[in-house]
C-alpha cells in the first residue's frame, strides 16, 4: 500500500500503470487518514476519501466505502485534503457522507420537482386553459352535435368558469363543483343536471389524460332531473299560435310554421338550408350531422309548406340577397330563415319572446295563454297525427325516432323508409291545420290554409 504526503510533488509524479492504484496520505501531522489519491491505467488522478461508519450499538464498523472528492486540476491537493477534513467530521457525527451526499441531491431534485409543479399548476393545469382543451377534443369527437358542443361551451364559460377561473384542476374538489351547483335555482333542473353531466365529461377526460388523479364529480350526488314534459297545445291552441305567427316577422313567422307544418326540431328547422331543398320532389333532406340521432332525415313537404318557401325565396330575390336566382326557383344556398342572409336564425328565446307578444295580441280581453314550450309543438303534431289515424310506426319515421319497432333488431331487418306513408301523414296534418284555421269541419271544401303575400 503506497503512502506519502499528498502534495503537488507527488500528485504530479504519480505515473499510470497497468493497474488502478491509490496513494494514501502521509503527512506528519497534517496526515488525513482515509485520504488518498487515486490513479487509474489511463492516467486519471482523482482525490478519494474512504471511511468506515460504526454501526448503531456496535463496537465494530461497516466494510469501508469510498467517496469522491474530485479530479486533480478542478481541485488543489490542498482544497482536497480540506474536504477530506470535512468528510472525516461527518463520519465522526456518524454521518455517511455519500448518503449525505445523495440526500442532498434528492432534495434539490425535490425542490425542482415542486417548482416545475407548481409551474404547470398556474400555467397549463389551471382550470379555463385544460377546458379550453378539452373543449377542442369534445367538438373534434365523430358525430358530435353542434349544439352539443354550444351547450357544452356555453356550461364552461357561462357555468364553471366563472367560479373555477385559474384554480389549478387538481385542486378542485367536490365542494367546488357543489357550490356551483347549488347556486342555481331548484326549479331550473335541467341546467343543474346540464352542469353535473358536463363536468363529469371534463374531469374524467382530465383524468383519464393524467393531469388529476380523481374525478371529483364521481362521489356527487346527481341533481334530479327535471319532469318528463307531456304539453299538448290544445287546437284552439294551436290555432292561435298560427295566427300569431302570421303577426311576426320574418323569419320568425315563417320558423314557427314549419315547426308546425313538419314537427322537426327547433335547431333543425332554424338551420335549415336551401341546399337541402328539393322543390321538384317537395322534399327537405336533413344531414344526419345536423339531426339528433345522427341519422339523414327526408321530410316530404306538404303544399303550404311549399308555398311558404316560395314566398321567402321570393323575398330573397326582392332584397337582392341572392344573385342569379330565376324568379320561378329557390336559391340554391344559404339559409333559409335567416336575418342578415348569411347565418341561420339562433335567438330562439327572443323569437318565442315575439310570438308570446304576438299570441296575447291575438287572444280577446287578456284572456290568458298556458305555458308552453317550442317543443310542445313537435309532440302536438306527433298527437295530431296520432288523432288522424296515422301508423305508431309512420309516426315514428316523421319524427325521425329511432325506438320502438326499429331499434334493436328489428331495425336491421326493417330497412322501409315509410316515405310514402310519411307524405300522406304530414299532407293529411297540413289539411287538418287548415280546417282548424279555417273553422271548417273535416271534408269541407275549405281547407287551404293561408300563406301570406
Amino acid at each position: 500500500m503506497a503512502k506519502a504526503p499528498i502534495t503537488k510533488r507527488t500528485v504530479d509524479a504519480a505515473k499510470a500503470a497497468q493497474a488502478e492504484y491509490v496513494i494514501w496520505d502521509d503527512g506528519g501531522k497534517e496526515t488525513v487518514k482515509g485520504f488518498g489519491l487515486k490513479v487509474t491505467p489511463a492516467g486519471g488522478r482523482v482525490y478519494i476519501y474512504q471511511y468506515r461508519l460504526a454501526r448503531p450499538g456496535m463496537a465494530d464498523k461497516t466494510a469501508p466505502r469510498k467517496y469522491t472528492i474530485g479530479k486533480h486540476g478542478n481541485l488543489t491537493p490542498d482544497q482536497a485534503r480540506t474536504r477530506a477534513k470535512e468528510l472525516a467530521g461527518m463520519v465522526e457525527q456518524g454521518i455517511d457522507p455519500r448518503q449525505a451526499e445523495l440526500d442532498a441531491l434528492e432534495a434539490k431534485d425535490e425542490v425542482k420537482r415542486q417548482a416545475e409543479g407548481k409551474a404547470k399548476l398556474e400555467g397549463e393545469l389551471v382550470f379555463e386553459k385544460v377546458a379550453e382543451r378539452w373543449l377542442e377534443h369534445y367538438e373534434a369527437e365523430k358525430g358530435r352535435r353542434p349544439r352539443t358542443v354550444d351547450q357544452a361551451r356555453h356550461i364552461v364559460k357561462m357555468r364553471l368558469e366563472p367560479a373555477l377561473k385559474g384554480k389549478p384542476l387538481p385542486h378542485i374538489t367536490r365542494g367546488d363543483l357543489q357550490c356551483i351547483i347549488d347556486a342555481i335555482p331548484i326549479k331550473h333542473r335541467a341546467s343543474r343536471l346540464a352542469v353535473y353531466a358536463y363536468s363529469s365529461v371534463l374531469f374524467r377526460w382530465a383524468m383519464e389524460r393524467g393531469e388529476i388523479s380523481d374525478n371529483p364529480v364521481r362521489l356527487m350526488a346527481k341533481p334530479s332531473a327535471p319532469e318528463a314534459r307531456n304539453r299538448v297545445l290544445e287546437e284552439g291552441e294551436l290555432v292561435t299560435v298560427w295566427k300569431a305567427a302570421d303577426d311576426l316577422r320574418d323569419p320568425y313567422g315563417a320558423y314557427f310554421k314549419l315547426l308546425i307544418l313538419t314537427g322537426q326540431r327547433r335547431e333543425e328547422v332554424a338551420g335549415m338550408a336551401w341546399a337541402e331543398l328539393d322543390r321538384t320532389s317537395s322534399t327537405w333532406t336533413i344531414p344526419a350531422n345536423r339531426t339528433k340521432n345522427g341519422v339523414v332525415q327526408i321530410v316530404p313537404l306538404a303544399p303550404v309548406v311549399l308555398e311558404e318557401l316560395d314566398r321567402l325565396a321570393m323575398a330573397v330575390q326582392v332584397n337582392a340577397v341572392m344573385e342569379g336566382v330565376d324568379a320561378n326557383s329557390w336559391p340554391k344556398s344559404g339559409p333559409v330563415l335567416t336575418t342578415y342572409g348569411k347565418t341561420a336564425i339562433k335567438s330562439y328565446s327572443k323569437a318565442k319572446a315575439e310570438l308570446d307578444s304576438a299570441i296575447s295580441k291575438v287572444l280577446k280581453d287578456g284572456e290568458p295563454f298556458p305555458a308552453w314550450r317550442v317543443h310542445d309543438l313537435r309532440r302536438t303534431l306527433a298527437t295530431g297525427l296520432q288523432k288522424l289515424g296515422v301508423r305508431f310506426e309512420v309516426t315514428e319515421a316523421v319524427l325521425n325516432h329511432v325506438s320502438g319497432a326499429k331499434s334493436g333488431v328489428a331495425g336491421i331487418y326493417q330497412r322501409h323508409d315509410w316515405k310514402d306513408e310519411k307524405r300522406a301523414a304530414l299532407n293529411a296534418w297540413a289539411r287538418r291545420l287548415g280546417e282548424l284555421v279555417q273553422g271548417t269541419q273535416p271534408g269541407d271544401n275549405v281547407v287551404k290554409l293561408e300563406v301570406r303575400a
